[in-house]
């Protein structure tokens, strides 16, 4: 028995079927893929694209972008379904280089697990937050003081500073004064 390929599968379907028509054909190929002893790992919609020339007098196409693993023999049976099909404008099925392949899904495989480890320091510094009661009690007490300075007009930001500065050299003033007097 033949040992099953990497393939991908590169489809531009007509513009006017809309989007739920396009996932309906999407759907009915990853269908055909699964039938015929084929395993469709992912698929990557690139969306509405401008095709470089004009094919069956359209301008546009869907894109999808399949990448499959399934048996060689299967290839021509999933081809002669898209030819037949009026609303696919064009497909191109290609073998992948095993390597290449091998070496996207470990990247694949490694970013995921990046993703997962950052999900799950982010939930444990979540479930860390509202153990700490004291720091959004400083928090709420450290803004209140320069946000009405900042959100009032310019004539009472100097009030708030000049106010601020006696305040500020009262306690040096008396510091200093009964320095003086010892």
């Amino acid at each position: 028995m033949a040992r099953d390929r990497d393939y991908e599968l590169g489809l531009i379907i007509n513009p006017d079927v809309g989007e739920d028509q396009a996932r309906a054909i999407v759907e009915r190929v990853s269908q055909s893929i699964i039938g015929n002893g084929g395993q469709v790992v992912r698929v990557n919609a690139w969306g509405r694209r401008r095709l470089t020339y004009p094919i069956q007098h359209h301008r546009d196409g869907l894109y999808y972008f399949f990448d499959l693993i399934m048996p060689p023999v299967a290839v021509v049976e999933i081809e002669r379904g898209l030819r037949v099909n009026e609303d696919v404008i064009r497909h191109l099925m290609k073998a992948r280089d095993p390597k290449v392949v091998a070496q996207q899904r470990q990247r694949a495989i490694e970013e995921d697990r990046a993703a997962e480890e950052a999900r799950a320091r982010a939930e444990a510094q979540a479930a860390l937050a509202p153990q700490e009661p004291e720091a959004p009690v400083a928090e709420e007490q450290t803004p209140e003081t320069p946000e009405p300075a900042e959100t009032t007009s310019d004539v009472p930001t100097e009030t708030n500073e000049a106010a601020e500065a006696p305040a500020a050299a009262e306690p040096e003033a008396t510091s200093v004064a009964p320095e003086t007097d010892a």
